[in-house]
């Protein structure tokens, strides 16, 4: 392997569906090269150094669709022959520090390294390997680039097996080139807890298939669960002070979030995941606690145990495979400038309207509805800012009693009032998103992605927004983005 160095030119991508279809059999063998990379910096700072590369099983991707139809992702991997000076594949993606690059410590100059991975068919011949990464303004500009043998002898090729490992198949339609692979890793479960993971695991892939639209195309997926084993339960929890040695080093409080949960050894888990082929990895996390995370073409992590499970499972996963955006914008996130105002961003889902009359799903606007869409989000956006003035409220006497001494049966008593205002106010929120006049209406209604004004979202209510306990639903929006994923992958 070489290092090539370049002067970066940021320039516009061309579509990528408007290039001749690339046969596979010509530029690829029916393997998977990994290529694993540290990705180190903070805020306005950036190195990728090359860790190593692997040889592994089949190829899980589909042959007829080797160039990425959609533009999405932070960052976009790009091969190109040498010999024919031709991109022969592409794919988008986004990563845990590209997220980190958004937060306080990184925009203050605090550096962090992370481990990353990039998928791709073993080529047969040399060929340029580009990282590409979109600037301020959604252009892809290059940030690495390497010129790679792919028949070096420095590339392993040892088996992927684990022998503690134990691999559970739970959906199984054949051929990977024609189907989307899921593996479901599980993590924090010892070997006692072997049999709760294979429990889980039935469960969750059941959940899957209650929601359109994977519902009505059970046919398009394979699913197998890799149970590996965990010295001890659950996941590390910071702010409670308690760390749980298992195998993926996952753990709550990414980015000082205390319910975003994250699988952090992304070595590991792409060894424990490459035991089969996959074309998504979901981590699927032994504690009874509310919290989970997705990032566009890398993981979905879920906790199993909390009353919103299902949500949180289908909610991110949403994020992980079709790279749709959360469409929410009331709960407290860490990132800063994560869309910046008055760029158009990528996720399907979510819109800063600046042209009303090409909105991204136009099509699919409901008769007589203007945009935007008015939908009283005044009395929406009140309730959200009593139940917040409330819980600080809450939290300050608590502490204030708690350090005077005061009786616990007083403090009990106390707290108990406090959460009863809260769930009537969450009530009264929930109800105005489940019964809204215009439920299931496609519109753009403001407030999405973290952000109360400038960015819309295309329904009142969704599974990228809040769970609805009585019906569980995407939209149609967001269906179609998740069925033209699904089709990319099998047809």
């Amino acid at each position: 392997m070489k290092q090539s160095f370049i002067t970066f030119v940021c320039l516009l991508s061309l579509p990528l569906m408007a290039q001749d279809k690339i046969d596979f059999n010509r530029y690829f063998h029916d393997q998977t090269l990994r290529i694993d990379y540290y990705h180190s910096g903070h805020g306005s700072d950036e190195t990728i150094t090359l860790d190593n590369l692997y040889i592994q099983g089949i190829w899980a991707g589909n042959p007829a669709n080797l160039l990425a139809p959609y533009d999405m992702g932070k960052y976009s991997a790009k091969i190109y022959d040498l010999f024919s000076n031709r991109l022969i594949y592409s794919v988008g993606y986004s990563t845990t520090f590209s997220e980190y690059q958004t937060t306080a410590p990184a925009i203050d100059g605090i550096s962090r390294t992370y481990h990353e991975s990039v998928l791709i068919p073993r080529p047969k011949n040399k060929f340029l390997f580009i990282i590409e990464k979109r600037d301020r303004y959604n252009i892809l500009c290059p940030v690495y680039k390497l010129v790679i043998d792919p028949n070096d002898y420095h590339i392993i090729t040892e088996s992927p097996k684990r022998a503690d490992d134990e691999l559970v198949a739970i959906v199984n339609n054949d051929n990977p080139h024609k189907t989307v692979d899921l593996v479901i890793v599980g993590e924090g479960y010892t070997e006692g807890d072997k049999k709760t993971f294979k429990k889980d695991l039935e469960y969750f892939s059941a959940v899957f298939f209650s929601i359109e639209p994977y519902a009505g195309m059970q046919d398009k997926f394979n699913i197998t669960g890799i149970y590996t084993p965990s010295n001890e339960s659950g996941t590390d929890e910071p702010r409670q002070g308690k760390y749980r040695n298992t195998p993926l080093g996952s753990s709550f409080n990414t980015f000082d979030s205390d319910r975003y949960l994250l699988a952090d050894d992304n070595k590991v888990l792409r060894d424990v995941a490459a035991q089969v082929p996959y074309d998504a990895v979901l981590v699927m996390v032994n504690i009874d606690r509310y919290g989970g995370g997705g990032i566009f073409n890398w993981q979905t992590v879920f906790a199993t145990g909390s009353p919103h499970r299902d949500y949180v499972f289908l909610h991110e996963f949403g994020h992980a495979f079709t790279g749709l955006g959360d469409e929410y914008y009331t709960s407290d996130v860490s990132y800063e400038d994560f869309y910046p105002a008055g760029i158009e961003p990528t996720d399907p889902n979510i819109t800063a309207l600046l042209d009303p009359g090409n909105l991204k799903w136009k099509d699919l606007v409901s008769p007589g509805l203007e945009i935007p869409t008015a939908w009283g989000k005044e009395k929406f956006d009140s309730l959200n800012q009593s139940m917040g003035k409330l819980t600080r409220e809450k939290e300050d006497t608590l502490h204030y009693l708690k350090k005077s001494g005061t009786d616990a049966e007083v403090i009990r008593r106390m707290e108990s009032l406090y959460n009863n205002k809260l769930y009537s106010l969450r009530a009264a929120a929930d109800s105005f998103l489940f019964n809204h006049p215009l439920k299931g209406k496609v519109g753009a209604f403001e407030g999405a992605g973290y952000q109360s004004e400038g960015l819309y979202r295309p329904t009142v209510n969704s599974m990228m927004h809040h769970f609805d306990a009585g019906e569980r639903s995407y939209g149609i929006v967001n269906e179609r983005a998740i069925i033209e994923m699904i089709k990319h992958y099998t047809e």
